[in-house]
């Protein structure tokens, strides 16, 4: 269900055809960049959190880790991961699948500027066994994005 409506909003911008799917999971970084062939780093992982009592997401570099000082400054509260239970009902995709592709509606989407120096990133696409090749200024377009933030070390 999540890899059909993460498909359903790829087509939108013609990028369901850059979509993988593997046998083995890709539900963390490592597996991710073991099935895809490329480094950690161009992984696109999507971490869930609340601020504010609204579900967001941020897609930083598969390397990065969060800087709780640097997130706080940033959207004025500390940082607070959903809980495992509770991010697919929130988000609209379950762990290992997490994406900014086909959210649930009111989910904010943020990208950390860890992802600035890539030219091609694999987020999830709505399931533990898949992931999308995308630029960034495609990963841009197709995740409707608010804006850029720097909240990683």
């Amino acid at each position: 269900m999540s890899l059909e409506k993460a498909k359903k909003h790829l087509k939108k911008y013609g990028l369901d055809k850059n979509i993988l799917e593997f046998k083995e999971s890709s539900a963390t970084v490592t597996d991710a960049a073991k099935a895809i062939g490329c480094s950690e780093e161009e992984i696109g992982k999507t971490l869930s959190f609340i601020v504010n009592d609204t579900p967001i997401v941020v897609v930083v570099s598969g390397e990065a880790r969060i800087d709780n000082k640097k997130f706080k400054e940033e959207f004025k509260v500390k940082s607070s991961m959903i809980s495992f239970d509770d991010v697919e009902k929130l988000i609209g995709h379950a762990v290992g699948g997490v994406c900014p592709f086909g959210v649930n509606e009111g989910v904010d989407v943020y990208l950390d500027k860890s992802l600035q120096k890539l030219k091609i990133v694999y987020p999830a696409a709505g399931s533990s066994n898949s992931a999308v090749k995308l630029t960034i200024k495609e990963l841009e377009e197709a995740s409707n994005y608010l804006r850029w933030v720097d909240i990683c070390k």
